[in-house]
Formats: structure tokens, sequence, C-alpha cells
């Protein structure tokens, strides 16, 4: 009697970044004024954000989410600890170095959309691969190929005053990917939108930004997005309180 066997192919490679984690913090303060003026930030924060995944960093106003992306992207030096953003040590580099690293590999995403009022959505969107030195129209080719991705390839040619807020958010959205970064910081990208546009920005976000060679932070006060996170880091008075790993559908 023969004994059929199943045979299970190999499964795919995942790709990987072979840095284990994205960013990771040891013994991290910052501190700011001196004496009695003196303000805790962050307080001794320890702490691994891996690739592949979106990380909602959340707590109460004043607890130190805005200060740590800060810390994260280069934007601020910390008073204590080491700083290891892709495989570099942030805590050891400085001025031009940091600069042409943190434009290189790091998206960013605000509150605002600090969009140029004279260029249109294209235009707006291929401005980090122009200061890259980027031939313009090749640079604008790349931006309208992420503008479709992010669903605006009718309005390539709208100037911003012609876009709601959830459009311009998505443009703003484009420009801090149009690069390749390895690292996107988002700093309450929904707090300007409803409820309906900042869950279509965040679901955009997720399914064009997230990629497992890419770490996606985002600072958030609305609960009603928690849901697309793959982790949520809780913050209070400077320090992480829990870090919650979520399952994704």
């Amino acid at each position: 009697m023969s004994v059929a066997m199943a045979v299970r192919p190999n499964p795919k490679p995942e790709t990987r970044n072979p840095i284990s984690a994205a960013v990771s913090l040891r013994g991290v303060s910052k501190t700011f004024g001196t004496g009695d003026t003196r303000v805790t930030a962050l307080d001794n924060v320890t702490l691994d954000l891996p690739y592949g995944e979106m990380v909602l960093l959340v707590g109460p106003s004043g607890c130190g989410k805005t200060t740590l992306i800060s810390v994260v992207a280069g934007l601020l030096d910390p008073t204590a600890g080491e700083v290891e953003v892709l495989g570099k040590n942030l805590t050891k580099m400085w001025g031009g170095t940091k600069v042409k690293f943190r434009g290189q590999n790091i998206g960013f995403v605000f509150q605002q959309y600090n969009l140029l009022p004279a260029l249109t959505a294209a235009e707006n969107a291929c401005v980090p691969l122009l200061i890259a030195g980027w031939n313009r129209r090749k640079a604008i080719e790349k931006a309208s190929d992420i503008l479709t991705k992010v669903g605006l390839g009718s309005r390539l040619k709208s100037y911003p005053n012609q876009l709601s807020g959830g459009q311009q958010q998505r443009v703003a959205i484009a420009r801090a990917l149009v690069h390749d970064p390895k690292l996107l910081v988002c700093d309450e990208p929904t707090a300007a939108l409803d409820a309906a546009s900042g869950r279509t920005v965040m679901g955009l976000v997720r399914s064009v930004a997230v990629q497992p060679d890419r770490a996606v932070i985002v600072v958030t006060h609305d609960s009603r997005v928690y849901d697309f996170g793959d982790r949520i880091v809780s913050m209070a008075d400077g320090k992480i309180e829990k870090v919650e790993t979520r399952t994704q559908g």
C-alpha cells in the first residue's frame, strides 16, 4: 500500500532588512532649561521599533511624544543615552552628516500640510527630489506615480487651495515618501481632519507606506485610528508606560 505524502513547498523568504530594529533607544533622556526652569521631556527611555510595522505613539499632551520622534529623527539631540536609527548611531553623528542622513533616509508628515501654495500637487510632492538634485521632469514623474498610489492621479496639476484637507494631507504623504525613506515619521497627521478623512489617510499610510524594509511611526491623540497600528506605545511623563502589539487582519 502506497502512502501519498503531501509535500509542502518551501515558504517564500521575507524581504527583511538585516538590521534587527529600525529604531533602537537606550536610556534616552532629554531635558530643557536649567535650575528651577529645568523640564524633563524624556526620562530614561529604552525602546526598539522594528521594520515592517506602523507604530502608534500615544499619550496625553506634554508626555514627550513629539520630543521622542524629534530625537529619533535627529532634529533634537538627547541629553543622555544612545539613539540608533537604521543601523546608524545618531548620537555620534554631527552637522552636515546628520542633515544628509535625515534627508536621504527619513520622511516627515505633519499636522499642518506645509504645501507651497504656488506649486501644483505634483510639484509639491517632488520637492525632496529637487533638493536632492533630481532632474525636474523625472522628479515630477516619480511624484506623480506616488500621488496616483494615494488616489490623486486626477489632481496632479491642482493647487493646494483647490484641494480638500484630506487631499492636501495625501500630497504631504506623497512628498514624504517620494525619496523612498526607510523611516517615516508622522506627527498628528489626522488632527486637522474629520473622522472619515482621518481614517482614509491612515488607511493610505498603512497601505502605501508600510513595507518590510521601512518603519512608520505615527504620533496621534486620535483613539479612532488605533486599529491601524501594529504596535501601540503609550507614554506618560516622558516615560514608556506600555507597549501593546496588535495583529492586523
